[in-house]
């Protein structure tokens, strides 16, 4: 059986009668040649199949143009949006993005980061996990630019960008007030990311604040049925909680579908919830879950914008983002 091989620059150069420097500038934006010797290349190319290897002329200048995503739970609807957001925006700027998928531990990023240095990756983009500052100093020199979303860290030279997580969880302590909810309560998982701990700190502190205590209880990892098992354990209590702030709408998900198919109580009359991140399943006539919306988009471009810079490695920067408060109907008065 014939194996099928690349066609070199060279063979394209013979073909068109022209140098193998002509058929390179041809391919170099802004490069200067002839438009007579720019089409005998390009039909040359035509005829023999040819494309530019961009992976051995970024190796040439020392840029594979390769991006690592670092990512778990990528089935997740809040995951798989922010993938969609950060290839789409990787794809416009020129970027090949590779997708490393995880498990929720650190040692998996860590394993990552080190499979993306012997890619020679550009860049990595953290959304799971959080690597040992020593794989972080080993990236940063060897030339590659580190992105943490969602990330508590506090190492110089990666781009951290995180949410006003615990001003959004204050903001829906004061709705549940305004509605009338005097008995709170917060859902969350056993992750124990920065994220989610940010949203149930706010969301005690602020409740506190307004002289209310909070029932926190956390099971499992942070997904549909962790909120179901998250509502009995909350729902089945002497005191029932007459509002309940879920870490995550997929939380939030599994605590409704269980507070009226388990327990017969009824959203937003008996109990209000509220969720984080605005999945597309928030929006749907089963939920319509009061939450708030991450900015992947925001996030997107802010990241790509910042792997664009025109320094070799670029400051240490920290991004602040707000999350918008998405009002349906599982608040009362919302």
């Amino acid at each position: 059986m014939s194996q099928k091989l690349f066609v070199s620059a060279q063979e394209v150069a013979e073909k068109a009668g022209v140098s193998r420097s002509a058929v390179s500038r041809t391919f170099t934006s802004g490069a200067s040649v002839s438009p007579k010797t720019r089409q005998k290349v390009l039909d040359a190319a035509e005829v023999l199949g040819y494309h530019v290897n961009h992976l051995a002329r970024g190796l040439m200048r020392n840029e594979s143009g390769i991006v690592c995503l670092i990512v778990s739970d990528i089935g997740t609807p809040y995951r798989s949006a922010m993938t969609r957001a950060l290839t789409q925006q990787l794809q416009n700027s020129g970027k090949v993005a590779m997708l490393i998928n995880t498990d929720r531990s650190d040692d998996s990023v860590d394993l990552a980061l080190r499979q993306a240095i012997r890619y020679r990756a550009d860049a990595s983009i953290i959304l799971s996990g959080l690597p040992d500052k020593s794989i972080t100093d080993l990236c940063l020199k060897n030339g590659q630019r580190l992105v943490l979303i969602n990330r508590d860290d506090d190492s110089e030279g990666p781009l951290k960008i995180n949410l006003d997580d615990e001003d959004a969880a204050a903001r829906i302590a004061t709705a549940f007030v305004r509605a009338g909810c005097r008995k709170l309560a917060f859902a969350n998982s056993q992750a124990g990311t920065p994220s989610l701990m940010a949203r149930e700190r706010g969301f005690v502190a602020a409740a506190k604040a307004l002289g209310l205590d909070v029932i926190v209880e956390r099971f499992g990892h942070t997904g549909y049925e962790s909120g179901r098992v998250v509502a009995q354990q909350l729902l089945t209590r002497k005191e029932r909680p007459d509002a309940v702030f879920c870490a995550t709408d997929l939380l939030a998900c599994g605590f409704m579908d269980a507070a009226r198919h388990q327990f017969s109580m009824s959203i937003p009359d008996q109990i209000c919830v509220a969720g984080f991140d605005d999945i597309e399943q928030a929006s749907w006539s089963s939920y319509q879950l009061t939450t708030f919306a991450q900015p992947v988009d925001m996030i997107a471009r802010e990241t790509v914008s910042w792997l664009a810079g025109d320094t070799v490695q670029p400051e240490s920067q920290s991004v602040c983002l707000h999350a918008d408060l998405v009002w349906r109907t599982s608040i009362r008065g919302g």
